[in-house]
């Protein structure tokens, strides 16, 4: 009885045991589910950043002005962007049923920002996007091969970083009058060194990792190991990349566009309307005034919107 007694005391002791185990592991996993992610974090610390939020609303209310320009131009305004009346030329705001006066060419000014802005954002982005894949492809495979394809690679980047962007961009619009998706390959082509540095700098830091080590043990390919585990814990870092180049990128196209060796007229832009509006300013100072403001405001609204995602995505905070 005494043996059988110690049996059945054993059995509901491992079954208590058991039990325990179970219930520590529901907890453990209950609280890992109820920890918010990195992201979720993230979004956190911007919502906090009173002055990043507003930036982010009206950068998208610029870009939603800029996107439904075709709509603006038929049910508000009533002109298309190329639309002549030179008899009501330099109206003022409100005059002749310009909602925002009208140029030397007595055309709408603000079905021409609609336009313009969506063509000078459409540089911006494609531009950054284009930098980012010849950067980013340039900058992993330096940073995680090293060696001799390291060198060689950041010799081209310190030539290119020699060389004033600026300049360059001039001669090569200069020879070539690109249009505006040529200009914004042009722009990529002479900026992408900056984000190549910036990323293998990234993936000299990672490529030793233990993650990195194990998917090399299992026989993952190099390429794999680069796009499936070492770039996607760089996306921070482009994220805030991204928000502060853009606006870079908006005022070279403008300066550009301004020097006439951008967009080329009549196809609209922030830049050559303020290069039309030049002769004018002393008749119709609002000509000016428009396309230089929403530049202002755009590059603003998104640098503090970087500056916001730079604080947000840095895990060296906490909530």
């Amino acid at each position: 009885m005494t043996q059988q007694s110690d049996v059945i005391t054993g059995s509901t002791a491992a079954v208590d045991a058991a039990s325990e185990a179970r219930t520590a592991g529901a907890l453990e996993r209950a609280k890992l589910r109820s920890t918010p992610g990195f992201y979720t974090r993230a979004w956190r610390r911007f919502r906090r950043n009173k002055v990043a939020l507003v930036a982010l609303f009206l950068t998208f209310c610029i870009v939603m002005f800029v996107a439904t320009a075709g709509l603006l131009s038929e049910y508000v305004t009533g002109f298309s962007y190329s639309e002549n009346h030179l008899g009501t030329k330099l109206s003022r705001p409100g005059e002749n049923g310009y909602i925002l006066g009208s140029d030397g060419n007595g055309r709408d000014i603000l079905t021409r920002l609609a336009y313009g802005g969506r063509v000078s954002l459409l540089v911006a982005f494609l531009a950054t996007i284009s930098t980012l894949i010849i950067g980013g492809t340039v900058g992993s495979v330096s940073g995680y091969f090293g060696g001799f394809i390291d060198t060689t690679m950041m010799r081209l980047v310190d030539v290119l970083l020699s060389i004033p962007t600026l300049s360059l961009l001039i001669l090569i619009s200069a020879l070539y009058h690109p249009g505006y998706v040529s200009l914004a390959l042009f722009i990529a082509v002479v900026s992408w060194a900056g984000v190549a540095r910036l990323i293998r700098g990234e993936v000299l830091s990672l490529r030793n990792r233990d993650y990195v080590d194990a998917a090399r043990v299992i026989g993952a390919s190099n390429g794999r190991i680069i796009w499936r585990h070492i770039f996607p814990n760089i996306i921070p870092t482009i994220v805030v990349w991204t928000s502060l180049v853009i606006p870079a990128f908006i005022v070279t196209e403008a300066a550009l566009s301004f020097l006439g060796l951008g967009v080329r007229i009549p196809t609209p832009s922030w830049g050559n309307m303020l290069q039309e509006a030049q002769p004018f300013y002393t008749k119709n100072w609002t000509n000016v005034f428009f396309p230089g403001f929403l530049i202002y405001i755009t590059v603003l609204c998104i640098n503090l919107v970087g500056n916001g995602l730079r604080d947000a995505l840095d895990p060296r905070l906490s909530d």
